[in-house]
């Protein structure tokens, strides 16, 4: 059954209507925002509109919650690191890339690192198999289930807003650990001009095309098996959600994180060698081609509209 608005909000909308009918579309748009920021989206339909709930509804399943949005997952920010480092994977349709990595993790990483996977609405196997994790490593293990597939960067802030580690790394399940991939990361974020870590990074003259880099200093570190520190995403977090897509959201997140000012020095992303296998990709394979790229060029335009003119966050090395 459609969610059935509160009176107050349907006032806003029909005062909305009301404005764009005369004509003052300065305060159509004021209550519109007022609208969105009480939780509810107004779709115009002529003179008439309609009124829906601007994101999927927490849904309580038993002693679990599902949640519909990354904001309605109770965070652990405020509270000191619990941990050394917290590891966050998505889960969606892919159990055995999922089971590959955290057996990599399991078996190599320091039995202190929490793990937190986001079920980000997954197919039924994968929810199978998650059924077992929950409490696991000591009852470091955590699952976070939702309601709705949010996309890859409101699905990563679910998991982040649950981490204990003083480190955050964010680790995709194409990416296999065959050794400790945890330690060394921690060990380069002890460096404080170091923003972000990984294993793979790129780097860029233009802050528009982008390379491989070597092991070393990057413009970017790639998401796939990125780290930095707790402390920082709550400083400079969250994660932009209109990246509900993978592709550029780590350029996006690394240069936030590197960025100091026009006139300060930037911040380091550091590439360090990390003993971990990358696989398939399964999950943007997985989406046509074309649509593939279109996702891929919205997100660009979000890193160009922010970045595109700081020189000063340029890294570019043989």
């Amino acid at each position: 059954m459609p969610a059935t608005a509160p009176d107050e909000i349907v006032a806003l909308a029909r005062a909305r209507a009301e404005a764009r009918a005369a004509h003052d579309f300065a305060t159509a748009d004021r209550l519109r925002g007022e609208i969105e920021a009480a939780g509810w989206k107004v779709v115009d339909r002529g003179i008439d509109f309609h009124l829906a709930p601007a994101r999927p509804p927490d849904v309580a399943d038993g002693v679990r919650v599902r949640y519909g949005a990354s904001a309605s997952v109770p965070s652990r920010l405020s509270e000191p690191p619990s941990a050394p480092a917290t590891v966050v994977l998505i889960a969606t349709d892919w159990p055995a890339d999922l089971a590959r990595s955290l057996a990599g993790l399991r078996t190599h990483t320091p039995a202190d690192t929490q793990v937190v996977v986001v079920a980000d609405t997954p197919s039924g196997a994968q929810a199978a198999a998650l059924e077992g994790l929950e409490g696991g490593a000591g009852g470091q293990d955590e699952v976070v289930w939702t309601s709705a597939r949010l996309g890859h960067a409101a699905a990563l802030n679910a998991g982040i807003r649950r981490a204990g580690g003083a480190a955050v790394i964010l680790l995709d399940t194409s990416v296999e650990p065959s050794g400790d991939v945890v330690t060394p990361l921690i060990a380069v974020l002890a460096d404080p001009s170091v923003a972000v870590a990984g294993g793979w990074g790129l780097i860029s003259a233009d802050l528009r095309h982008f390379h491989e880099a070597a092991a070393g200093d990057a413009a970017v570190v790639e998401g796939c098996l990125q780290a930095f520190r707790r402390a920082d995403y709550v400083a400079r977090g969250p994660l932009d959600e209109h990246f509900r897509s993978y592709r550029h959201l780590d350029i996006w997140w690394s240069l936030i994180l590197r960025d100091e000012g026009e006139e300060a020095r930037p911040r380091r992303a550091v590439t360090v060698p990390l003993p971990a296998l990358r696989h398939e990709h399964r999950g943007p394979m997985s989406v046509p081609e074309a649509e593939r790229d279109r996702r891929s060029r919205r997100n660009f335009y979000r890193v160009i509209d922010r970045f595109g003119w700081r020189h000063d966050l340029v890294v570019d090395r043989p």
